[in-house]
């Protein structure tokens, strides 16, 4: 398996399993599949090279098994934090560790950036392999947004959890 950062040349494989997450698990995404699948490729392409966004990709073979995003934050205030977002495994691949190897690589990058000091995920309640998964990478729960995601009739509520970036 390789992590590697993705690029524009990466963008339908992007797209394609990110649709795929849209679909497989609506309520941990702010994002539906409608509104995504409608965005032409050059958009993908463009989020893939936005300085402000950093996203990994898993590789297993010559497939694209699970992503990881870092959103810096670009605020003067703020620029000590990094958001992590749109983390996926394919379910063929789930449970053999790739989820865990995805958030260490995105710490990783996270800390090579020295002003960062915190970063901070939202996870959907309920999620209890999702909330293990950071719990494991040294996430501590701050607290819960109700309401957070509407999916069709329903709402979920979103944890929201945050880590300091120095070495533990």
């Amino acid at each position: 398996m390789l992590i590697r950062a993705l690029g524009a040349s990466d963008a339908d494989a992007y797209r394609a399993l990110m649709l795929e997450a849209y679909g497989a698990y609506p309520q941990a995404f702010t994002s539906s599949v409608a509104e995504r699948a409608a965005m032409p490729l050059s958009w993908w392409e463009k989020r893939l090279e936005n300085p402000l966004d950093r996203v990994l990709g898993a590789y297993v073979g010559a497939e694209l098994a699970g992503i990881v995003g870092l959103a810096f934050e670009p605020r003067e205030k703020a620029r000590h934090k990094v958001t992590l977002f749109g983390m996926y495994v394919t379910a063929a691949h789930q449970q053999q560790g790739l989820g865990r190897r995805l958030v260490e690589a995105a710490l990783d990058e996270a800390r090579k950036h020295p002003r960062l000091k915190v970063i901070q995920l939202t996870v959907t309640a309920g999620n209890a392999a999702a909330f293990a998964l950071y719990r494991r990478c040294g996430f501590i729960q701050f607290g819960l947004e109700p309401l957070a995601v509407r999916v069709g009739v329903e709402y979920f509520d979103k944890l929201h959890l945050w880590r300091e970036l120095q070495e533990q």
